[in-house]
């Protein structure tokens, strides 16, 4: 063998690198040490990977942490959830840890049996709609559903793996603001968004068109719609789409150029203030017979104010409110909007709800919450404060694979859940992903109703302000009524939908609302 080749061509090669680096002027570094400096790069590229997986405690890692993560992925393959030798957490001396207090007697109990409950589908505690009388007003079955993500920000398998999930556990799927495409019609009833670009239900110039929008839900099963004003991931910001996922496919769903960037606007031109708001969801409501509500981020208070202030005489309303924290956002977003914009989820929610209940008005309005309420604890926290649903979106991304690489923006996605590569999003398996979805979504049911019995309640929505504590270390701790400043009643449905949820709940197995549940699902009140 000639060695002299061998070693030639590499050092040619290496000899090529260093030429260029002492030659090009964008980097300093490769100037100054060419060669070795493109190790710092390959470093910084796989710091991700290496504090994923190497350097990370259990409970650093954001936005998730490795134990979240781990047990969503264990739920959503049945495999043992549970954890041993006690909790990792620094609970000694953390600010602002959840606590959730139990009873010690109640006629409701909740069975230590790993999958009990997984059969109920645990409906919400209000009628959507039904208040304002809209004509196909309904009782939603789950009280967890699917939020919101596009078509094109997510992968074809991705959403029809979450739509078929969905309708295996009896959940809802928000289609997002990017249209109903055919992913989204495999079963699932459907929340249609209709974000500020109109996707879906746009004319050519990029208008609202009621006659696309009444097209287009008596062609699917679109239960309720949702205006969406913003989201957690940037408030007071259009949505974006990268040109790089703007395939020919996705762009006949938008009405949109293929391979450019789609940048929706930062604000609707159908409406203009609170009134015209009210209007324009009056004129859909009749239109289409369906609920019709409003999602936003929570940034000023005075449209919470006005919005709550003028339903007060009845004429005018929206069915539900779906409160997005800033900590939330499965989208593309500037860093400073994603860091610094809109309040996280626990602090905006109760002074929207504030603003309804002392309007008295909260009884009318279904709340929804979405923005990290996908793990029990924070479920939990969110029905306490008075969510009668909750939304959630990158936990069920965990059960169809995601792996927290955060490449959702480049279609990149290595597991091909947030990309529109077809090499990647091969590798997602349907059938296997779908049902993943499903057992994360009973999974996540169970855990809260579990918490809610063993709290001595037979639904999550009966749960108090005072049943759960923010604990300041060990120098002290507040009741979330207390931190927020909630009245007595404040956080519950109304009376009439407590009796009405509460005996749904403590039915016999033959009347029940799934046909199976816990013990103390069955349990007589």
């Amino acid at each position: 063998m000639d060695w002299s080749k061998a070693l030639g061509i590499p050092a040619a090669t290496l000899a090529a690198v260093a030429s260029y680096d002492l030659l090009q002027r964008r980097h300093a570094l490769l100037r100054n040490f060419p060669v070795i400096g493109h190790g710092r790069y390959l470093l910084e590229s796989l710091g991700p990977e290496l504090r994923q997986y190497i350097v990370t405690r259990n409970d650093e890692e954001r936005p998730f942490t490795r134990d979240q993560r781990h047990w969503v992925y264990a739920v959503s393959k049945r495999e043992n959830d549970t954890f041993g030798f006690g909790t990792d957490n620094d609970i000694e001396f953390t600010d602002g840890y959840t606590i959730i207090k139990h009873r010690t007697f109640s006629r409701i109990a909740p069975s230590g049996a790993p999958h009990s409950g997984e059969g109920l589908t645990v409906p919400s505690a209000k009628i959507l709609g039904g208040p304002r009388g809209r004509a196909k007003a309904f009782r939603p079955e789950s009280f967890v559903n699917v939020s919101a993500m596009s078509f094109g920000s997510l992968s074809s398998a991705a959403v029809v793996a979450l739509n078929k999930g969905a309708a295996a556990a009896g959940c809802m799927h928000n289609t997002g603001e990017g249209g109903l495409s055919r992913y989204h019609r495999n079963g699932a009833d459907l929340i249609f968004q209709i974000g500020t670009a109109y996707f879906g239900c746009r004319d050519s110039e990029g208008r609202f068109d009621l006659d696309r929008l009444l097209a287009l839900t008596e062609s699917a099963p679109v239960k309720a719609i949702e205006i969406k004003l913003s989201q957690g991931a940037k408030p007071g910001l259009g949505g974006l789409l990268p040109g790089a996922k703007v395939t020919a496919e996705i762009a006949e769903i938008r009405g949109v150029p293929v391979g450019r960037d789609v940048v929706s606007p930062s604000r609707h031109t159908a409406f203009h203030d609170v009134d015209s708001m009210l209007d324009f969801v009056e004129m859909l409501a009749s239109a289409t017979g369906l609920p019709v509500g409003v999602k936003s981020a929570v940034g000023d208070p005075a449209f919470w104010r006005l919005l709550a202030d003028t339903m007060r005489d009845g004429h005018r309303g929206v069915d539900f409110v779906t409160v997005d924290g800033g900590e939330g956002g499965t989208g593309a977003a500037p860093l400073v909007f994603a860091d610094s914009m809109s309040l996280p989820f626990r602090s905006g929610f109760a002074r929207v709800y504030r603003q309804f209940a002392e309007a008295g008005v909260a009884d009318r309005v279904t709340f929804i919450g979405s923005g990290k309420l996908g793990m029990p604890d924070n479920a939990v926290a969110a029905m306490a404060l008075g969510c009668d649903m909750v939304n959630v979106a990158r936990e069920p991304m965990f059960a169809v694979g995601c792996i927290q690489a955060q490449k959702c923006h480049t279609d990149r996605c290595p597991t091909g859940v947030a990309t529109q590569n077809a090499w990647l999003s091969r590798g997602l398996d349907v059938p296997s992903k779908a049902e993943r979805v499903e057992q994360y979504l009973r999974a996540l049911r169970r855990e809260v109703l579990k918490v809610a019995e063993a709290c001595g309640v037979a639904h999550p929505s009966l749960i108090t302000a005072e049943d759960v504590e923010v604990a300041d270390g060990n120098r002290r701790s507040v009741t979330l009524a207390e931190l927020y400043g909630y009245r007595e009643g404040w956080g519950l449905p109304g009376v009439a939908d407590r009796d009405t949820i509460a005996r749904i709940m403590t039915a016999s197995p033959s009347q029940g609302p799934g046909g199976t549940g816990s013990p103390g699902a069955q349990t007589k009140p």
